[in-house]
């Protein structure tokens, strides 16, 4: 019931991502890029989908996008373990890959979850980016379905405001005012959870920031 991708043989604007034989990403890859961002994208479709984000993204800046396990063509089943430890995986390999530049991660809807979970990675992402993300996913499912003990079902439970507690990078917050999906409240009680954070209200529904004027990605 949580999770929603697709997979479809996509014509894209990002070429594959490979860690030798396997694809388990897209990417836009900047010649001599300024910074690398890594993103943990919404529920719904897959990676190669994801072009919509270089709209946002500074031309010298080299954008990741990872596929989550049960997404795509990538083997596996996506649950809360699984898309993690696939995020970690996949950002460790390109601290590997980019001594030196700087690498920042995005979060986007249910991608707010792996995300917010590296800012424990050591070394920890330069910057945390999240839109439309929630607090916690068992008070959005619990909204969703007050009819049900959600907490004591819901195995795939992210808690994006203990993940980031002592996180001490900079954390940029887009809250969609009319989301239905993450309704903006979410978005705004997680900014409130941290002080040094910087949010950003926008106008429209959960997917309406992909071409908000005031939307960028940027150190």
């Amino acid at each position: 019931m949580l999770f929603f991708p697709s997979h479809e043989a996509l014509a894209s604007s990002l070429s594959a991502w490979k860690d030798g034989e396997r694809t388990i990403g897209f990417c836009h890859e900047a010649t001599k890029p300024r910074t690398i961002w890594l993103l943990a994208h919404g529920n719904a479709g897959q990676a190669a989908g994801r072009g919509y984000v270089l709209r946002c993204l500074a031309p010298e800046d080299s954008l990741y996008v990872l596929e989550y396990p049960g997404y795509g063509f990538r083997e596996g089943a996506p649950s809360k373990k699984a898309m993690d430890d696939a995020l970690l995986q996949a950002y460790t390999l390109l601290c590997s890959r980019n001594p030196g530049i700087p690498i920042g991660v995005i979060g986007e809807s249910i991608g707010s979850g792996p995300a917010c979970m590296l800012a424990q990675a050591k070394p920890a992402p330069v910057k945390i980016i999240l839109f439309v993300p929630f607090d916690t996913l068992a008070s959005v499912a619990s909204e969703k379905m007050p009819f049900l003990p959600v907490g004591l079902m819901l195995r795939d439970a992210w808690d994006n405001r203990a993940a980031l507690e002592h996180y001490d990078g900079p954390i940029d917050i887009f809250g969609a005012i009319d989301d239905s999906v993450i309704p903006f409240e979410h978005a705004k009680r997680l900014a409130a959870s941290l002080p040094h954070s910087h949010f950003k209200a926008i106008l429209g529904g959960h997917n309406d920031w992909r071409t908000s004027p005031g939307v960028m990605i940027a150190r």
